[in-house]
């Protein structure tokens, strides 16, 4: 009498396999929907976190189905492994968000100069929905980010304002950052042309003068539009997404010439929620970095 034995198999293993795989491919399409398409951040991130939730229920049941392969022999190893390889990402990823989180400072919007940060042209808004922010930065905020980021700050080439903004612009396309409003052009634009003398048309100028009438009272100044920063300074106001995911930030570079030099600072926001995962300042020390090279390197405090 022939005696065959079948080993078990195991349904949690199998389970296990079809929960990893769809956890990975929610997770995918979740990250190109947001990075490509109209998926909002906040609408991301809960969808990225059910994803990671199944993906860790995956990793339960395949630790039970690799438990009976070793306790009994049952079938499913195969499936348990497989797995374990489709958890990886979405359990890997959030675990590298979690690290940040918890480990990166609670901010949302740094600076290069904590003092008097650049303004906004037009002041960021965003639906938060589940993210609500706190407030308003605060002092507080600020010294957050001057003990967790403390070698984030300014640069200050030696060049002209106008060489500075023509480099400024050209690191600004080739990272990423769409310029999308502009204000103080007008102290770039060196007007060589008006302080130039015709000696002719001085000459005619002379002699066309006659009788000189006699001035009226004056007329009232016209209004005009308030003026954003100081009075000599540049800024460029836009908006960057982060090369994976696809995590808006609002970004506002400002120049600003001061004894033949000229200084740059840099702010960063993320659109939603009140905590950037340290993005922020990795945004601006990055393109302050290529900034430098893009103009030979020649910056200081």
């Amino acid at each position: 009498m022939t005696i065959q034995y079948e080993r078990p198999v195991s349904q949690a293993a199998h389970w296990a396999r079809r929960l990893a795989l769809f956890s990975c491919m929610l997770f995918v399409a979740v990250v190109l929907s947001h990075r490509f398409g109209p998926l909002t951040t906040p609408h991301f991130l809960a969808l990225a976190g059910f994803a990671a939730v199944m993906a860790g229920l995956a990793v339960l049941l395949a630790a039970v189905g690799l438990a009976r392969l070793w306790m009994v022999g049952a079938r499913g190893g195969k499936a348990a492994l497989t797995a374990l390889l489709f958890s990886l990402l979405p359990l890997g990823v959030s675990g590298a968000a979690a690290y940040a989180y918890f480990y990166r400072p609670a901010l949302y919007d740094v600076t290069t100069d904590t003092l008097a940060p650049p303004p906004w042209l037009s002041q960021p808004a965003a639906q938060q929905d589940w993210l609500p922010r706190v407030g308003l930065v605060t002092a507080r905020d600020r010294e957050v980010q001057l003990e967790a980021y403390p070698a984030l700050s300014g640069r200050r080439y030696e060049g002209a304002l106008d060489r500075v903004y023509q480099g400024t612009r050209k690191v600004a396309t080739a990272y990423g950052i769409t310029i999308t409003s502009e204000a103080g052009l007008d102290n770039i634009q060196a007007d060589l042309e008006d302080l130039v003398i015709d000696p002719s048309k001085v000459a005619k100028s002379q002699e066309a003068l006659g009788d000189v009438p006699i001035p009226e009272a004056r007329p009232e100044a016209t209004p005009s539009l308030p003026h954003i920063g100081g009075p000599g300074d540049v800024l460029l106001q836009g908006e960057w997404r982060s090369p994976i995911f696809g995590f808006r930030f609002d970004v506002v570079i400002r120049l600003r010439e001061e004894a033949e030099t000229t200084l740059v600072d840099m702010r960063a926001a993320s659109r939603y929620g009140p905590h950037d995962l340290g993005i922020g300042a990795d945004l601006v020390e990055g393109y302050l970095k290529a900034l430098d090279a893009e103009l030979l390197g020649i910056a200081g405090d």
